[in-house]
């Protein structure tokens, strides 16, 4: 009749109402949060097995590592050391109860110098060394040495000051430390936020270069748990306010008649 006006209610029924977002959203929200909590666990757990981390209390490895800086090491057996790599090492004849940082010019078997036209030379190649600080002209002379087999030739980025197998050339060794003494390999610096150490191409011509580690695998799995878990813990009040937005509009007053 004229002068009512109607309003449309939703309909009263006995039975449950839907979830916000409906069962399946549910069912999917749920199973995002799950699987975003295992991967973002298991990215920190994989990491804290295969990963440790190191201060480095000096600058012997600037620019490429500066004093203080914070590093990832991957764990690994000096059996898989290659040239090139940025290694941590406990050496007693070196520094007393502390890890060391260098890098490894030269393995068993190969024959180090330096310097020839300014480069490090290694089996009578030379090598291109970029990360220096300066360039070549920073390398510190010292004569040939040949590598025992199984030790390992390593120096510092920095190689004026960086006391190195250079500084332990009367040693009976040569300056040279076993691979049994190292413990792991530098993949990364972390703080501040340098990123992954770059690849020594230099060392490519003497063999093959190790392979990258999984950290960049870990990450992923640690970003990806965590969109994963934010957005699956999201979609109940999101579907919860839209639909209370589209309930208010369906009960609003139809007009007069």
């Amino acid at each position: 009749m004229g002068g009512e006006s109607t309003t449309r209610t939703a309909p009263r029924g006995g039975g449950s109402r839907t979830p916000a977002g409906g069962r399946t959203g549910q069912r999917l929200s749920g199973l995002a949060v799950a699987l975003g909590l295992v991967l973002f666990l298991g990215g920190f757990a994989w990491g804290a097995v295969v990963y440790r981390p190191y201060t480095v209390p000096t600058s012997s490895m600037s620019p490429t590592i500066g004093m203080g800086d914070r590093v990832l090491a991957q764990r690994v057996d000096g059996e898989e050391v290659r040239r090139g790599d940025v290694v941590v090492f406990h050496d007693s004849t070196w520094v007393a109860n502390a890890p060391v940082v260098k890098r490894v010019v030269a393995v068993g078997g190969d024959t180090v110098s330096c310097c020839h036209q300014g480069k490090l030379t290694v089996n009578g190649k030379q090598i291109d060394e970029p990360y220096l600080d300066g360039g070549p002209a920073e390398i510190t002379n010292f004569p040939t040495v040949k590598v025992p087999e199984g030790r390992l030739f390593l120096l510092g980025d920095e190689r004026r000051g960086s006391l190195d197998s250079t500084a332990h050339l009367d040693d009976a060794a040569r300056g040279t430390v076993s691979r049994a003494d190292v413990t792991a390999r530098v993949d990364a610096v972390v703080w501040p936020m340098k990123g992954m150490l770059a690849r020594p191409s230099g060392f490519e011509a003497l063999g093959t270069l190790s392979r990258p580690g999984p950290l960049h695998t870990i990450v992923l799995l640690i970003v990806v748990g965590a969109v994963l878990v934010l957005a699956g813990g999201a979609y109940g009040p999101i579907a919860g306010r839209l639909g209370r937005s589209r309930a208010r509009t369906r009960t609003e007053p139809a007009g007069v008649r």
